[in-house]
């Protein structure tokens, strides 16, 4: 008997041993359970009595001085799309519908054409440079860094009239080189259930079934988007049309706002989420509906201004370079160009008419202020930020993150509840969560600034304890939005396990907003169990690099936070 007891002794330490080398990973039954959210509560708080916590006292930076402009990365991580090598060279900044991969490559194809087409000035050859950037990053980088482009063209005129409101000096070569709009897009049951009720899609009804409960309509950041610009100003106008910026039109906003879903992050989330059938009805761009093959089961139904590609350049821009402007601009409004145009998905509605919004430039840069104000309906938010320290961070990714989360701080509102967590293969709470007031965000600054690499990941042991953190919190302040941001480079590889706490995550209902560091460099199931992670209650997965990890944080936060 003690022969066999000391034979079973063996096989279970070998049994430990192996499992202890193969990772801490925690397997429990029940991965495929949905929970209420009470019964969500209820096991969460049993896990965290399993989870080593371990509490670090915050300092307090009171030397932090982060501005709003380090809060830009170089200009550099948008990308060239097409390198033109003339004597004379135009840079053109190009809205993203036209300046990216086939076949929202239009501008690309006709810059190839006419770089290949000998074009001169003064004997001298002539060529474009594109860098494809969203309409409102140009603004972004024009006024508030040192970016300046010889052409801009966005995707509609608004953007046009805001850096002139901005006093920069711009000169309009075109009115329109590829024909496009936005609208409502409805998925044809909704459609069609919509049109019974309410007889037409406009603007204004959509905002009447939203605010009844009878439609769930969905779109995106105004700063960045020019459909999100569209819709919040044609919002404002259907609100007040005698005042789009008046206190009735901002408060029926924030009434609105308490009811609609959060603000996309990108059109591609919107279309993914549209593609699973969780979205109803949004705002899009026609020549990316005419694209989008998964979207066919939409009706879509123009709605406020125009997006017709104006063409700018400006004061500050040589005689020579304007001349080249110029040429390229009426190259664009080649009939084989326009040709492509409409091969690429544009040039449709011809007949639709820009509806009225009130607004010029200084009335859309105050409206994307009052978005900012209304955007959470009146609730403050109770966010907690989780940050992979894992020895995989070591080096120039743990410094990345770092610096991200400092510049971009200055993007999160004061009345919002920050907290900070970390996490290897302990988890650490760095920063409870507080009033993001200036004295948390020197407390904030501090722990950032002190976080530092250790052992292995454990990603979903860090989720459950921030998921309580803000639990508690609540309690605290019962009216408040809860909203998780998670930042990593790799894989769990200890804890608990992405089906095991994917329940909780679930029944609870709070969004997990993932920033993957580098994925595309890392090996295994890194992304994909992130985004898996963000998609159970609707959230997004923002696939980073050490150089543009700024921006896409500065943006998440300029929409969430």
């Amino acid at each position: 008997m003690k022969q066999r007891n000391r034979i079973n002794a063996g096989i279970l330490a070998i049994a430990m041993a192996l499992c202890a080398f193969s990772g801490c990973t925690k397997h429990q039954p029940g991965a495929n359970t949905e929970y209420t959210y009470d019964e969500a509560v209820k096991e969460l708080n049993a896990f965290n009595t399993t989870i080593k916590v371990n509490e670090i006292s915050p300092r307090l930076d009171i030397y932090s001085t982060e501005t709003s402009s380090s809060s830009l990365a170089d200009i550099s991580t948008f990308p060239i799309t097409v390198q033109g090598n003339g004597a004379i060279n135009i840079e053109v900044a190009a809205a993203t519908e036209m300046s990216s991969a086939a076949p929202d490559d239009w501008l690309n194809e006709v810059a190839k054409n006419f770089n290949s087409s000998n074009q001169q000035i003064d004997g001298k050859s002539v060529s474009v440079t594109i860098r494809k950037i969203t309409s409102g990053e140009v603004i972004t980088y024009m006024t508030e860094g040192d970016y300046k482009p010889d052409v801009y063209c966005p995707s509609s005129d608004a953007w046009g009239e805001m850096l002139s409101a901005k006093s920069i000096g711009t000169i309009k070569l075109a009115d329109r080189i590829a024909g496009n709009t936005a609208g409502v897009l409805m998925e044809k049951k909704t459609y069609d259930e919509f049109i019974a009720k309410y007889n037409e899609v406009t603007l204004a009804n959509v905002l009447d079934a939203s605010i009844a409960g009878d439609l769930t309509f969905a779109y995106t950041n105004p700063y960045t988007s020019s459909t999100g610009l569209n819709i919040l100003t044609g919002m404002l106008y259907a609100f007040d049309s005698n005042n789009p910026l008046s206190d009735t039109a901002q408060q029926k906003l924030l009434d609105y706002q308490k009811k609609s879903p959060p603000v996309a992050y990108t059109t591609g989330v919107l279309r993914d989420q549209a593609s699973k059938g969780i979205i109803k009805a949004m705002l899009m761009e026609e020549q990316a509906y005419h694209n989008s093959p998964e979207l066919k089961d939409y009706v879509y139904t123009p709605a406020g201004i125009r997006h017709d590609h104006p063409v700018y350049t400006f004061d500050y821009v040589s005689k020579e370079k304007q001349d080249a402007a110029k040429l390229f601009t009426e190259f664009c409004l080649s009939t084989e160009s326009q040709a492509l145009a409409t091969k690429k998905g544009f040039n449709l509605h011809d007949d639709y008419v820009s509806q009225p919004n009130g607004l010029d430039g200084a009335g859309y840069l105050a409206a994307q202020k009052i978005w900012k104000k209304n955007k959470d309906g009146g609730q403050p938010i109770i966010a907690v930020f989780v940050a992979d320290i894992s020895g995989s961070m070591a080096g120039e990714p743990i410094n990345s993150l770092k610096q991200s989360l400092l510049s971009t701080s200055s993007y999160i509102s004061s009345d919002n509840y920050i907290g900070l967590v970390s996490y290897s293969d302990t988890v650490h709470i760095n920063l409870p969560i507080k009033e993001f007031d200036d004295e948390q965000r020197a407390y904030f600054s501090g722990a950032v600034k002190d976080l530092d690499i250790e052992g292995n990941t454990a990603t979903y042991d860090a989720v459950l304890v921030a998921l309580k953190m803000m639990l508690d919190k609540k309690e605290e302040i019962p009216n408040a939005k809860m909203m998780l941001f998670v930042l990593s480079d790799g894989q769990q590889n200890c804890g608990y396990t992405l089906d095991r706490i994917s329940p909780i995550v679930g029944g609870l209902k709070i969004p997990v907003y993932t920033i993957g560091y580098n994925l595309q460099e890392k090996s295994g199931n890194a992304e994909s169990e992130l985004k898996q992670l963000s998609s159970i209650n609707e959230a997004s997965l923002i696939n980073a690099t050490s150089e543009d990890l700024i921006n896409h944080m500065r943006n998440l936060f300029n929409v969430q936070l």
